[in-house]
């Protein structure tokens, strides 16, 4: 959960990856070198790290043929490239443009561009995360139910007004990465307005204002948003010693319920958790008659099948994208279907790299969704 100043959407070249084997370790036949010193530095995950020493980083030797390695591909990207890519809106406001969006202009393109996927309201659905349950600031106080200690309680309820720490993660999202598949198609404004919106309907509440159905959201207001849950995540992600912080935190197995039996030493591969239980086996007895008789049926109950109504599900789960392109009877649909149904069928129900979804993004059985995949192609 904690920030890093990196580019986002940097592509990294595949043979960079390779060059990563430099500091890969392996087993290599010869007389053993004798093992670095560990460095004192901890890795993020409370890991002791060793430097390269003759060869070796700690008791493993380092791999010689990737030494001296060179990287064939990619190159270093340009200066222009960096400020395209580096696109990151961060909780201090850096990377979030001037601007201003109303929450009824928010209403209106959640209708025209998101409800199909994520529910009236944003209560979710066709396999797509919710926005809201209700209010932010009541479902904050869920994180703390256990089932574990009450089986028929609520469990926890993660959305974005609840569970988020920061709202700027919510504008960059929608900004960058919605409305699928036309990400990247929105004005600051009208991500202004979808943000004030979802604010709305997770009833916040900003400087001390409610976010009402009237309520217009700028830069400066934006900046005022504090999340309900920004501190409710362990280890504490900020300030100026946020890294030391995190690494001594996991560095202490004890902090998130691990046991170590040498705790503090050493990193701990095998045989870490110390017997706490004792197995003992019922000898000549247990029970062997049952009032009733124990059932040996291993059938599942019929369920009766039930026709689907292919167009209402078309105009529910489908419209949003197949009204623009390969819509219901379209001629379109003569490109793909002489590959054979059956491919078209996989398509639709494995999902494609173009941005369709795997079926849809329903939750309908193969044989439904192929009553679906026929209605388009045919129009009736």
């Amino acid at each position: 959960m904690f920030k890093l100043e990196v580019y986002n959407k940097l592509i990294v070249s595949a043979t960079v990856a390779t060059a990563v084997a430099l500091f890969s370790v392996g087993c290599v036949g010869g007389e053993s070198t004798p093992p670095a010193k560990a460095s004192g530095e901890l890795s993020i995950d409370g890991g002791v790290s060793y430097p390269v020493v003759n060869g070796a980083t700690g008791p493993y030797l380092v791999n010689p043929n990737a030494v001296g390695l060179k990287v064939n591909h990619g190159r270093i990207p340009n200066e222009h490239e960096l400020k395209r890519w580096d696109t990151d809106v961060m909780a201090d406001g850096t990377g979030l443009p001037e601007g201003s969006g109303s929450v009824e202009d928010g209403e209106a393109l959640y209708e025209a561009q998101c409800v199909s996927c994520h529910g009236d309201f944003g209560s979710g659905g066709g396999g797509y995360p919710a926005l809201s349950k209700g209010n932010a600031y009541d479902l904050q106080k869920t994180l703390t139910n256990n089932r574990w200690k009450d089986p028929q309680a609520d469990g926890p309820v993660r959305v974005f007004g609840s569970y988020w720490p920061q709202a700027s993660t919510l504008w960059w999202y929608i900004r960058d990465g919605m409305p699928h598949p036309k990400s990247d198609t929105l004005s600051t404004d009208e991500t202004y307005a979808l943000t004030a919106y979802i604010l709305n309907v997770n009833e916040m509440v900003i400087d001390g204002e409610e976010v009402d159905s009237e309520y217009v959201l700028d830069r400066e207001k934006f900046l005022k948003i504090k999340m309900p849950n920004v501190d409710g995540f362990e280890p504490m992600i900020k300030g100026p010693n946020t890294l030391p912080g995190v690494k001594a935190y996991f560095g202490d197995a004890k902090n998130f319920g691990g046991k170590n039996l040498n705790q503090g030493a050493v990193r701990c591969m095998k045989d870490c958790q110390k017997a706490t239980a004792t197995t003992k086996y019922i000898q000549n007895g247990g029970i062997s008659e049952f009032i009733p008789p124990m059932s040996t049926v291993r059938e599942l109950p019929v369920k009766e099948a039930v026709a689907i109504n292919a167009k209402a599900v078309y105009n529910e789960s489908c419209a949003m994208c197949h009204s623009g392109f390969l819509s219901p009877g379209s001629a379109d649909w003569a490109g793909y279907t002489p590959k054979g149904m059956d491919k078209v069928y996989a398509n639709g129900i494995n999902g494609t790299e173009g941005g369709m979804p795997a079926k849809g993004g329903t939750s309908l059985s193969d044989a439904d969704f192929k009553t679906v995949v026929d209605y388009l192609i045919s129009g009736k």
